[in-house]
């Protein structure tokens, strides 16, 4: 019975109070508001006409379609058409062993001397090479020109964004072993 008075008290006592903010100041303000409602002008702004839209007719439906994929065939066929370098791989010709790897994964690991005529030891994977000057090596058709003692030189010919083949100085250099 005592929490039920409480509950009760906790109610009422609120809306009681609340209820004394009675409407002596409501007058002030309500004569404010219609002051303000009959000085107020209400201005209205036009919207500006829409543009008109005028359609473009599509003329292309003889043309190739520019999302197909063809059409970048073809730009790059008329560059290769029109290029002036010269420079190609040799297609034709049988590929080495070396030529199956990139050249990120091959490495130098040292150079041997027989008869005068220097090679170098490459290592793939857990396999050693030997490599010449004049033998290919690694995916860009490179050629290998120099054989130092502490680096391999490379050429490669590559193929540029226009599908202009260009030529590419690389090396490829010792790598010191790890005991």
């Amino acid at each position: 019975m005592i929490v039920a008075i409480k509950r009760f008290s906790l109610l009422v006592l609120p809306a009681f109070l609340l209820s004394a903010c009675g409407e002596h100041d409501v007058s002030e303000v309500q004569d404010w508001m219609e002051t303000v409602k009959r000085d107020s002008h209400i201005v209205i702004v036009k919207p500006s006409a829409p543009k008109v839209y005028m359609p473009v007719p599509y003329n292309g439906k003889n043309d190739i379609d520019p999302f197909n994929p063809s059409k970048l065939l073809v730009v790059l066929a008329r560059l290769k058409a029109e290029s002036s370098s010269g420079i190609h791989p040799d297609m034709d010709r049988r590929r080495e062993a070396l030529e199956a790897f990139p050249l990120d994964t091959l490495k130098m690991v040292g150079i041997i001397e027989k008869n005068n005529l220097r090679q170098a030891l490459i290592q793939v994977d857990k396999t050693v090479y030997q490599a010449k000057v004049g033998n290919y090596i690694g995916a860009n058709f490179g050629l290998i020109t120099k054989i130092a003692d502490n680096e391999i030189e490379i050429k490669e010919i590559v193929q540029d964004a226009s599908g202009e083949w260009t030529e590419r100085n690389t090396k490829l250099e010792l790598q010191e072993s790890k005991k």
